[in-house]
């Protein structure tokens, strides 16, 4: 992230950095707890279900000797919860409000109608962070993203006041966790009258798209990469998602992309120039 002419507050205001997370440096970690969160990781993005005992006795299989309790820590650290077919990386805070689910039987037929956001664990080289996204359910268009060091709520609640600069949908989806339900998020939400929604627990469909999504960043980028630091964490993220709303066709979507079905063909943005360090700053985050 070197550079001659641009100072390194004016490289982190550009790309959405906080500088703090610039000159965070990982946690010590040993290589062989890296890359058992990282095997944990893979399979649990195949098999969600798995809990400390079943993903204990698939690592054995791997030809790892490792005990219930060394995976139990690993998994509460990556945020990962195997008690019920859920990814649970934000957990339930019992004083915050919990909203019920609004989808069940709603036919989902426009751009804006429904927003949905989720947090995903991203391993880097040593140690990981996490990642937040904003998606517009009709379109699978990603409004909106932001990486953290930490689960707190602040990261969760960026990425929804960019997402609402572009649109406001009728209803929004999450899960029950802290960072949605806390207050900073949800009143929010109740300013711009937009009906807030919440997946029943333990409920891996409610959230169905995003589930989508984080399979597809983690096979199509994340697992392709071998990222060093959160810099090159979040460059590669960037040109991803970019890809992904402007390049990626979708089936589903008539071999559309998420970009042209969220604009419309005729009003679809001409894709975001490089810059010469070929970051995408139209999807900063």
């Amino acid at each position: 992230m070197n550079h001659k002419i641009i100072p390194i507050s004016r490289q982190c205001e550009l790309l959405g950095l906080p500088r703090s997370s610039f000159y965070y440096k990982c946690l010590s970690v040993s290589d062989l707890n890296v890359r058992l969160m990282e095997l944990i990781d893979r399979q649990y993005t195949e098999m969600p279900f798995y809990g400390v005992p079943r993903m204990t006795a698939w690592l054995k299989r791997q030809g790892y000797t490792v005990n219930g309790k060394r995976i139990a820590r690993l998994m509460r650290r990556m945020g990962l919860q195997g008690i019920t077919p859920k990814k649970r990386l934000s957990r339930p805070n019992k004083e915050h409000t919990v909203y019920p689910y609004l989808l069940k039987n709603v036919n989902i037929s426009k751009p804006n109608q429904v927003f949905c956001a989720d947090i995903t664990y991203i391993p880097m080289r040593k140690g990981f962070i996490y990642l937040t996204s904003v998606m517009d359910w009709y379109s699978r268009y990603v409004l909106s993203w932001k990486v953290s060091i930490t689960l707190d709520a602040a990261f969760c609640v960026e990425a929804l006041e960019d997402a609402l600069a572009i649109g406001i949908p009728e209803i929004f989806n999450t899960d029950q966790g802290s960072q949605f339900t806390s207050t900073g998020f949800t009143d929010i939400l109740k300013d711009h009258h937009i009906a807030i929604s919440m997946d029943g627990k333990g409920r891996v469909f409610d959230n169905i798209f995003i589930e989508r999504l984080w399979r597809t960043v983690k096979h199509e980028e994340v697992y392709l990469k071998d990222y060093a630091n959160v810099w090159e964490a979040i460059r590669g993220l960037k040109d991803f998602f970019r890809r992904y709303n402007e390049e990626r066709l979708h089936s589903a979507l008539g071999n559309r992309t998420p970009c042209e079905v969220y604009y419309g063909a005729a009003k679809a943005p001409k894709p975001t120039p490089l810059t010469e360090e070929g970051v995408h700053l139209k999807y900063a985050s």
